[in-house]
């Protein structure tokens, strides 16, 4: 089993963007079971179109997408709340991801996106925080902090452990999940250097395997950890990092 940890389709056509199909058929391609799919940053866009298709996507796969949905902070509030009680009740998500970097907001702003972080955890579904360099003081890893220290008992998966562009936060992202036990990190757009640094450290059973598609390429990403847990960890720990970590938290 294989259930890749960080993917993004579009209602957008062109560039980097993919559907529904497409997806699937890079993760025929790449042997790929399940895949946690999210909408692919719409930055200032209206993130309902996105939403939509991601409950469409799991309406069709069942088997094969595990649905989590998004909300920019930026459209307000109400706006917000109301997108959270649809991807919750209407569209049975497994939670709500924060993208601070593409959205443009501070994490942990105690006007913009708390209250909304609040509202989800108030579902007890899990919430996800892109993490990383492109939004280097929205999204530092102290930031997710305090967030997890104020919802002990809400699951959070930390993406890209810090990385995304040529530095990164890993160390800062890797003494968060220590400190906090509710956070997993999720493996994506970080080097892979960083990704056994955060194994050895946080242990294989705090570590999933993502590859950040359409921004990266599923299959490389899959053969780069499979080069990377080679003599390194366990087969029984490798299988945790592939798909068992995600199994659990997703009660699969």
């Amino acid at each position: 089993m294989i259930i890749d940890a960080d993917v993004h389709i579009s209602p957008f056509k062109g560039g980097l963007n993919i559907q529904t199909e497409e997806l699937i058929r890079r993760m025929d391609y790449s042997g790929v079971d399940k895949a946690l799919t999210w909408l692919q940053p719409p930055y200032f866009r209206e993130t309902d179109p996105g939403n939509q298709l991601v409950y469409e996507a799991v309406q069709t796969y069942p088997q094969r997408i595990l649905g989590f949905g998004w909300v920019d902070p930026h459209h307000g509030f109400d706006k917000g709340k109301e997108t959270i009680k649809r991807c919750v009740e209407e569209y049975g998500f497994y939670g709500i991801k924060f993208n601070g970097a593409q959205n443009s907001f501070y994490i942990d702003s105690e006007n913009v996106a708390l209250p909304l972080i609040e509202e989800v955890a108030k579902t007890g579904k899990m919430l996800a925080f892109h993490i990383g360099t492109d939004g280097f003081e929205e999204t530092h890893p102290f930031r997710l902090a305090k967030i997890a220290r104020r919802f002990p008992e809400t699951k959070i998966l930390l993406v890209h452990i810090g990385g995304v562009a040529f530095h990164d936060l890993s160390d800062a992202a890797i003494e968060v999940a220590l400190e906090c036990p509710n956070i997993t990190v999720i493996g994506s757009g970080v080097r892979a250097v960083n990704i056994l640094k955060s194994i050895k450290k946080l242990g294989a059973d705090r570590v999933c395997f993502g590859s950040d598609t359409p921004f990266a390429m599923m299959h490389v990403e899959l053969a780069m950890y499979d080069a990377l847990l080679r003599d390194e960890v366990t087969p029984e720990e490798k299988a945790l990092i592939m798909s068992g970590n995600i199994s659990r938290l997703f009660d699969l």
